[in-house]
């Protein structure tokens, strides 16, 4: 890596496919070698978990909401700067939306272009959550998402230069060779590799080789934006931010297991295939950065505590980050049932909705587009 210049990686993938998980542990990684760190995250809407889980671990992150990096390529720089200005970091890490594609010719390239020779640009890694992977090519039966949404998917592994089998202790070997093979002969001269964020598998070479690769120059994929905009939109986005307080303590881990479990009840009824199901919950009485997290990736898996509070909590803010394929006014009714379900079942807490947002994102028009 140049003395003079920062290193730019962004880690791109599905909804659900482990990005900020591996965003985090890659932080963590380059900042036990000495380097410094700045982190950029990016979604359709503000108030996001991704960022708090982040900003929780201590490290400097820019948040940017209203559309994709694509969409918003001066607030990526601006974001950019800002941290520069503040932290003077040696590496950015960006962090794309989830349904985003087409990132090489509008993010990477234009960013080389316009700003080589303030950064090094590394491969574009795209990570895939492997039983969704499993089930978009054909490997399994299960629940998935319709052909347009499956074309955005599929868009997001042509244009990678590393495909990233993540969570691979979800599958057996077998079943990751398998997989790994599939994509190989489906994306012919993509790098295939597994990692385990969960175990640390495979991430030492994957870290490396963002750190040391360029990525490499070649024609910009053919996308079709009108097929893309309508993937997009069959995708509901919710955020939401609530106040939870009790007259007696309550026990935030299990809330946020019996409120998820709710949801994912009520949403797999409504036929709502889940891409992304995430929350965070900070106690107002808790030290800074504490929190406790909870993720859902699929209808059908379980709903996995990340982060616990040790403590029972008096009250806090709970942050709902929700996007599924289904209707957005619909997803937020099944999230305030849920909450109405939920609150009763434990004793004297009060869940007070302060602020939603429930949408599906617009068509996406590019701020650049190199060839």
């Amino acid at each position: 890596m140049s003395s003079t210049k920062a290193r730019y990686i962004m880690i791109g993938g599905f909804l659900g496919a482990g990005k900020t998980t591996t965003v985090g542990k890659l932080a963590h990684y380059l900042s036990d070698q000495g380097l410094k760190v700045g982190l950029i995250t990016n979604d359709q809407a503000g108030s996001l978990v991704d960022t708090k889980l982040l900003r929780g671990q201590g490290f400097a992150t820019e948040e940017i909401a209203g559309g994709c990096f694509c969409c918003r390529f001066g607030s990526l720089v601006d974001a950019a700067g800002r941290l520069a200005e503040s932290e003077r970091p040696d590496v950015f890490i960006a962090e794309p939306v989830g349904s985003c594609t087409d990132l090489v010719a509008t993010v990477t390239y234009p960013l080389r272009r316009m700003y080589g020779d303030a950064f090094t640009i590394a491969p574009l890694a795209v990570l895939v959550d492997p039983v969704r992977a499993r089930r978009v090519l054909g490997l399994d039966a299960g629940g998935s998402f319709s052909s347009k949404v499956v074309y955005i998917f599929k868009k997001q592994l042509e244009e990678a230069d590393i495909i990233v089998i993540s969570k691979s202790d979800l599958v057996s070997a077998a079943e990751r060779e398998e997989l790994k093979a599939a994509l190989e002969r489906e994306f012919p001269g993509t790098k295939v590799m597994n990692v385990s964020p969960r175990s640390g598998e495979g991430l030492t070479e994957l870290f490396d080789q963002l750190m040391t690769d360029e990525q490499a120059k070649k024609s910009s994929m053919l996308v079709d934006y009108e097929v893309y905009a309508e993937g997009e939109a069959l995708l509901g986005w919710l955020n939401a931010t609530v106040s939870l307080a009790a007259a007696d303590e309550f026990e935030a881990n299990d809330f946020l297991k019996a409120l998820a479990a709710e949801a994912q009840q009520r949403l797999r009824a409504m036929n709502a295939e889940i891409a992304h199901f995430k929350m965070t919950y900070s106690p107002d009485d808790g030290i800074a950065g504490e929190l406790a997290s909870i993720n859902l990736v699929r209808s059908d898996s379980t709903p996995e505590l990340g982060m616990e509070l040790d403590e029972p909590s008096e009250g806090g803010q709970l942050i709902i980050n929700l996007r599924a394929e289904g209707d957005p006014a619909s997803l937020m009714q099944a999230v305030h049932d849920s909450l109405a379900a939920t609150t009763p079942k434990f004793a004297s807490l009060t869940a007070t909705l302060e602020h939603e947002e429930h949408f599906r994102p617009g068509k996406p028009t590019p701020t650049h587009r190199d060839a």
